[in-house]
């Protein structure tokens, strides 16, 4: 009779299955829960957004044969997320209509009516994530709320997650995120326009927003 071959130590604790009384019955025990950590046990991590390294800028057609672009200089605000499990990351931002970058006074006081970007009355500009949906690693659609002039609409952002990163001098780890959208004004309230003696619209219907974000992780 051949002798069975000298199982490895290392392999014992493989081949048996633990068991453990239940009745009258022998089921295999449970192993010990605290030998697994999932990706989905992970809570969340919370992210604040860096007002000195994200901007805001938009654009709209001018006169018909330019483009006027501005943005804002203030961007606030922070973020629940995990590049393992970006479907489940969520973001709220605000921006001060205050801060849009216009040099012009006037064109300042006019751009705080109603008609336009609403800041006398509504002084902060807000947006509400709800959905992410999850093409890639890196690209997302952000589906939120989005109010201006005190009126609130649903947007989805086109997001491409740039990575993350330590900062060499405070020791931090940042993240960066470069979103884009297309918004209709009038559906917002920002009315406000002039015909042209070409027959044309002094303003552009369609606003196109541009974020570059960098948020920094609080550990």
């Amino acid at each position: 009779m051949n002798a069975a071959p000298p199982r490895r130590a290392g392999a014992a604790r493989a081949d048996v299955t633990r068991m453990a009384p239940h009745g009258d019955t022998l089921v295999p025990a449970s192993h010990p829960q605290e030998d697994t950590v999932t990706t989905t046990d992970r809570a969340l991590q919370t992210w604040t957004i860096d007002p000195v390294h994200s901007s805001l800028e938009f654009s709209l057609e001018y006169m018909g044969i330019s483009t006027f672009r501005t943005g804002f200089r203030a961007v606030e605000g922070s973020l629940t997320f995990d590049a393992a499990r970006p479907e489940q990351s969520a973001v709220t931002a605000s921006i001060p209509v205050g801060s849009v970058d216009v040099t012009n006074d006037r064109l300042m006081g006019r751009l705080m009516d109603p008609d336009l970007l609403g800041g006398k009355d509504h002084p902060t500009i807000t947006f509400q994530s709800t959905q992410v949906e999850v093409a890639d690693a890196t690209r997302w659609k952000v589906t939120g709320d989005l109010t201006i002039n005190g009126v609130t609409r649903p947007v989805v952002l086109d997001t491409h997650y740039l990575g993350q990163a330590k900062s060499p001098f405070s020791g931090k780890t940042a993240a960066g995120f470069r979103a884009e959208t297309a918004i209709d004004r009038a559906a917002f309230g920002v009315t406000w326009n002039a015909a042209m003696d070409t027959g044309g619209a002094y303003l552009g219907e369609r606003v196109h927003i541009s974020l570059m974000m960098m948020a920094v992780r609080q550990d």
